[in-house]
């Protein structure tokens, strides 16, 4: 099993395009499937850790889908669904869904439900290491080496961010709005202090935060 896949079975690109790129910012592999039958033949290769599911696809209905699937794995299930009754919100989960998320939703809900139904299965670890940094989510702290980094809450928020996007470009808008949950707006001085201050944090750590004109910042190896 991969412990850091999500499958999101949904025939809607939109809320596809919504999902994805803000799940892989967390450091989440995502896998697509817009039927029953590519949801199917995508577990077949590869065990995920989380499925996103929704109810009514093209093929047929998910919560048979999942009935098949609960006969074989545990595997947690989020439902994802436009159906809002609570006749309906019952039924799935006593269908096998372990949480039900309605559209149309927030990514913060969304993540919050994730992160909650991992750590019961034991797939989302408090402790993330990369090279010779270690991070304590739940802490909120960074270290090199063993050493405290005495990071910021912005500053733990933006490394964490570079850290699971590296070789990664990313704009100073998409970071801002990340870590500070509002846009930029013209006004980059925030983003560029906390930019300063977490290059010296972490010099001598293998890693660096490099700029390019018209690209943005990339988290590297030295």
């Amino acid at each position: 099993m991969n412990d850091k896949m999500i499958l999101c079975v949904e025939d809607n690109p939109r809320v596809q395009m919504f999902n994805r790129p803000l799940l892989e910012a967390k450091g989440f592999t995502v896998r697509l499937a817009a039927t029953l039958a590519e949801a199917k033949e995508a577990i077949s290769k590869e065990t995920p850790s989380l499925i996103i599911l929704d109810i009514h696809l093209p093929d047929g209905n998910g919560l048979d889908f999942l009935r098949e699937l609960r006969k074989t794995s545990t595997v947690p299930v989020i439902a994802l669904t436009n159906d809002k009754e609570e006749q309906d919100i019952v039924t799935g989960l006593s269908g096998g869904c372990d949480d039900y998320v309605t559209k149309p939703h927030t990514f913060p809900v969304l993540y919050a439900r994730i992160e909650a139904l991992l750590r019961r299965a034991g797939g989302f670890p408090d402790i993330i290491e990369k090279g010779r940094f270690s991070f304590d989510v739940t802490a909120v702290m960074a270290s090199l080496d063993g050493t405290d980094l005495q990071l910021s809450p912005k500053e733990f928020a933006l490394l964490f961010t570079f850290v699971q996007n590296e070789e990664r470009f990313m704009s100073a808008e998409y970071l801002y709005e990340k870590v500070w949950k509002t846009p930029i707006v013209g006004d980059s001085n925030a983003l560029k202090s906390a930019i300063g201050r977490l290059r010296e944090k972490i010099s001598g750590g293998g890693f660096c935060i490099a700029w390019s004109r018209g690209e943005g910042y990339i988290f590297e190896r030295e």
